[in-house]
């Protein structure tokens, strides 16, 4: 399929042309990635608008982001339950806006819960409708299929074992690869040397899960600085995330770096190590080749509900690309201060230890596809409804 800007590629000419694109995402890493297909969109066409539910990668790029990402930044069941009045509230905004707006068409990013509603509404509204960075329903409900081969039009997907899953239930699907791979100066951080003294610390992007997981990863770093007292503790806050409430989660004696999200990647390389929430953060350490310990920890009711629904061998992205455990995860009950001091510590006594977990990240890149995701999804996108004008 030609890419954006090359002989080949056309774009539809017809009343709607001048419309706004709407663009729906709901955390930091789908404003990363929409942000990237605005570029690759803006390449094809410097005329496209785009409006929505963003952040502020979205907005840096002209995008009149209508609605903050972090109205929908929820986790875990009973959290969405406490946050339901907002969330309805926002949805009927957006159906009204819809209408009004009328969109040339919806691009939905991850967010299955919230996606899916506006899914319907555009569909009543006969507004084409794109997901990319599709919803990982193979981990959990998969039965959400069936929808989504009802109310979109075409699913992009960006890790490998997922077209073949669509497909088997009918659902119009193309991969593009992992728009990572864009994302990531790799050559340029391959060249940073990590320090051997440096601990990274990822408590993830959302208000309850900081909440639940940066005491942990405080206390850890306390007791491994007890018995390692040259190590430095560096946190790398994530977008929209007010530092002053990492502070207040963190020791005030018990040393700490906070870097902006802008340098990220080379604070990544940095470390020896990270202990991270789960989420695509991990899949940006692997990539990058810094071992991470994978946390994660939600209410009891969400916990119980998650295990008769989730499907899944591994909760991280780098496991269930490689399918098998290239970083430890640490869920739930096995989520303790104890249970991560006994895991970091090989990494920092054993240097064969902390050798085989630097070996393992050295295939994902092979994995996870070539460079040019956001461009092969805006190829897509706009040769679909160009189709769609004639």
């Amino acid at each position: 399929m030609p890419e954006p800007g090359k002989e080949g590629y056309f774009l539809p000419m017809n009343e709607n042309a001048n419309r706004p694109i709407w663009i729906n995402v709901g955390e930091a890493s789908g404003d990363l990635h929409g942000a990237e297909l605005i570029k690759a969109m803006k390449a094809a066409d410097p005329a496209l608008t785009f409006t929505g539910m963003g952040g502020s990668a979205m907005r840096a790029l002209g995008m009149d982001v209508r609605h903050d990402m972090r109205l929908i930044s929820l986790v875990g069941i009973t959290e969405i339950f406490a946050g339901l009045p907002r969330i309805l509230l926002l949805l009927r905004r957006i159906k009204r806006e819809l209408a009004e707006i009328r969109p040339r068409a919806i691009i939905l990013v991850d967010c299955p819960e919230f996606n899916f509603r506006v899914a319907k509404m555009a569909k009543k509204l006969d507004i084409p409708v794109y997901y990319y960075i599709s919803p990982q329903i193979w981990a959990w409900r998969s039965e959400r299929v069936h929808f989504l081969r009802k109310f979109v039009r075409r699913v992009i997907c960006i890790l490998p074992f997922e077209k073949p899953f669509y497909e088997q239930f009918g659902v119009d699907v193309d991969y593009v690869g992992h728009p990572l791979m864009d994302v990531l100066p790799l050559e340029e951080l391959d060249r940073i040397e990590p320090d051997g003294n440096r601990v990274g610390i990822l408590p993830g992007s959302r208000s309850r899960e900081v909440a639940t997981l940066l005491p942990r990863f405080a206390a850890t770093a306390r007791r491994l600085r007890e018995t390692h007292p040259d190590l430095r503790f560096v946190m790398v806050r994530a977008p929209g995330m007010d530092r002053n409430r990492l502070l207040s989660l963190w020791p005030e004696d018990l040393p700490l770096d906070i870097e902006e999200p802008e340098d990220r990647y080379a604070t990544f390389r940095s470390c020896r190590f990270m202990l991270a929430a789960s989420g695509t953060v991990t899949l940006e350490t692997a990539l990058i080749g810094t071992p991470v310990i994978v946390t994660y920890a939600v209410s009891p009711l969400s916990a119980m509900v998650g295990r008769l629904l989730i499907k899944v061998k591994f909760i991280s992205l780098p496991n269930l690309i490689a399918d098998r455990e290239v970083y430890p995860e640490l869920i739930q009950d096995r989520a303790t201060v104890d249970n991560l001091v006994r895991t970091a510590e090989p990494w920092l006594d054993d240097s064969e230890a902390y050798a085989a977990a630097k070996a393992d990240l050295a295939g994902l890149r092979e994995l996870v596809g070539k460079p040019g995701a956001a461009n092969r999804a805006a190829s897509i996108i706009l040769d679909d409804l160009a189709r769609l004008a004639r």
